[in-house]
């Protein structure tokens, strides 16, 4: 079963390995704020998924702790500075710009790589993107999830598909590498559905996508329904399975950056199989490899 990986993608588009640094921009969300909710998506954790940035910290501190944590296994590569926590384009595009120029400028980046909502992506927050598309590569990565209607509803995400596509459609305009979020498991979503919502992100025209185990973390509201039995999470049986089935679909130049969860472990209430991510890893490189 043959795929693009992330790293075969990084080797040939860059001549080596790149690395993530997860960073806290200091933003928060429309979900959280009151624009369109307080409670933020059903499923996010209170660091708003920057589970492994530091927030209070400045933007070279953070960098340099994350540089730390990866040395162990950098050998010679380079470095995507990853905007994660919470919704990393809400804000005025004047607090965006002395953010993000200072990082891409950095000579050690070699990427800026920023995750947000479609419904973020005012037309001078895309032009600054494209702006410093211009100094090095950017990434914006969205989070779609799904595509189902009642999915869409019960994780709060707040926006139609349609402002997906549209977004999708004015970053590739302007030369910007586009990555999908898709939740892998959802509360009542068939194999139907989680294929319905790779088709739909492909169609609009994604370079990469990242396919994310449902994972339940204590503190959110998804652990409240897990804990009152309203769903249950996947086997890896059954996560092997869906990815048999989805990454045949993927075009060869569409890369993959995501195949598992990356939920803190002291967190994780379900799957407690996720958290073995090397077992993880060794069962998905043995499907692939069949």
């Amino acid at each position: 079963m043959n795929y693009l990986t992330l790293n075969d993608y990084c080797r040939k588009t860059f001549g080596k390995k790149l690395y993530k640094l997860s960073l806290d921009g200091g933003f928060t969300c429309p979900t959280r704020d009151g624009t369109l909710g307080t409670r933020g998506c059903i499923f996010c954790s209170a660091a708003g998924s920057g589970d492994f940035a530091a927030r209070g910290k400045t933007l070279d501190e953070q960098i340099a702790d994350a540089k730390r944590r990866v040395a162990d296994k950098h050998k010679n590569g380079g470095y995507i500075a990853y905007f994660q926590s919470f919704t990393g384009t809400y804000a005025p595009v004047n607090v965006l710009r002395e953010k993000f120029l200072p990082v891409i400028s950095r000579p050690d980046i070699d990427v800026l790589s920023v995750a947000t909502r479609p419904d973020c992506l005012e037309d001078e927050k895309i032009q600054l993107l494209r702006e410093l598309n211009a100094l090095k590569p950017v990434w914006v990565e969205l989070g779609l999830q799904t595509t189902k209607p009642e999915s869409v509803k019960y994780i709060r995400r707040g926006y139609e598909n349609a402002v997906f596509a549209d977004a999708v459609k004015a970053l590739r305009e302007e030369g910007i590498y586009v990555i999908a979020h898709i939740i892998l498991g959802l509360p009542g979503e068939t194999e139907a559905d989680m294929e319905s919502t790779l088709r739909f992100a492909l169609a609009c025209g994604v370079n990469g996508v990242k396919l994310q185990l449902l994972h339940v973390l204590e503190g959110t509201d998804l652990a409240d329904d897990w804990r009152a039995g309203k769903f249950r999470t996947l086997t890896l049986e059954e996560y092997l399975h869906i990815l048999s089935v989805l990454l045949p679909m993927l075009p060869p130049d569409v890369a993959v950056h995501r195949l598992t969860g990356d939920g803190a472990k002291k967190d994780l209430l379900s799957p407690l199989w996720s958290a073995d991510k090397k077992t993880v890893l060794n069962a998905i490189n043995a499907l692939t490899e069949n």
